[in-house]
């Protein structure tokens, strides 16, 4: 049973075992009352994997891609995670982490490799956004319900346009009662809300969630601001593709690539 979620609980997750948790409100999806928000589920499948690399790997290693495929709705309840080693080296591995409730609902996968010097060739060709102390406020919730967007603090980044679109996003919401959560999970727990920024059709005549999120990252994100510069585009065929450039306060880190189903509501 999903525990009791105090209405004071700055959280959205409290743990239960050593890998087991209950979400709380804040955790809420926005296509259905019923369903939790795939941003911070990924983000804590992120914390769960790092623990696992901090207790059976090099710590050096760094992690350089996350990909999380849905089996399913996720419905709210009680997590249980898995942790294996699925290819196994002293320089590059990769691992799943399973996450069930009730029934497998998420695979997540994540490629460690290990770091050398390279800051002598260090560099990117996409611009850094401005800072968001600088930019008008943005908020999702008056677009999009449930209780993960309601949680977001957000700046908005340049002019809107269908499909595309800039903004920063925070959150005062811990990732874990009481727990600490490195920045990369508390990066990753916000950018499945990119699918939210850069709007091509009103969400109440178009349904259009992800079945799945990959992240590349090129350097590990820092602090708890995430910049996403989005696009959204939508086929003739029923297919979208949600893809953003990834930010923190010291520029681009990497990419986001979401793989859409668009349907309409109303027919």
């Amino acid at each position: 049973m999903t525990r009791p979620i105090d209405a004071e609980e700055n959280a959205y997750f409290v743990r239960l075992g050593p890998h087991c948790y209950s979400p709380t409100e804040h955790a809420g999806g926005t296509w259905r009352e019923d369903e939790l928000h795939l941003a911070p589920v990924a983000g804590l499948v992120v914390h769960e994997m790092e623990r696992w690399r901090q207790a059976h790997l090099d710590p050096a290693m760094r992690f350089s891609r996350f990909s999380f495929e849905l089996l399913g709705q996720i419905p709210r309840g009680t997590i249980e995670m898995h942790t294996e080693v699925v290819r196994p080296g002293r320089t590059i591995e990769l691992i799943e982490t399973t996450m069930t409730i009730g029934r497998v609902i998420i695979r997540g996968r994540a490629w460690l490799l290990s770091t050398e010097d390279t800051s002598a060739v260090a560099g990117s060709p996409f611009d850094p956004l401005p800072d968001p102390e600088t930019q008008p406020d943005f908020r999702m919730s008056d677009i999009w319900p449930g209780g993960f967007i309601a949680s977001l603090r957000g700046k908005r980044v340049g002019p809107v346009e269908p499909g595309r679109g800039c903004a920063w996003l925070t959150t005062d919401v811990e990732l874990v009662t009481g727990e600490p959560v490195s920045p990369l999970a508390s990066f990753c727990a916000l950018v499945d809300a990119a699918n939210g920024i850069a709007i091509r059709q009103k969400p109440t005549d178009w349904m259009y969630p992800n079945v799945e999120w990959t992240v590349h990252l090129f350097t590990q994100p820092q602090g708890r601001w995430v910049g996403l510069d989005t696009r959204v585009s939508f086929g003739p065929d029923g297919l979208g593709l949600t893809s953003s450039v990834l930010h923190d306060l010291g520029g681009p880190v990497g990419m986001l690539q979401q793989s859409l189903t668009v349907r309409p509501l109303h027919t």
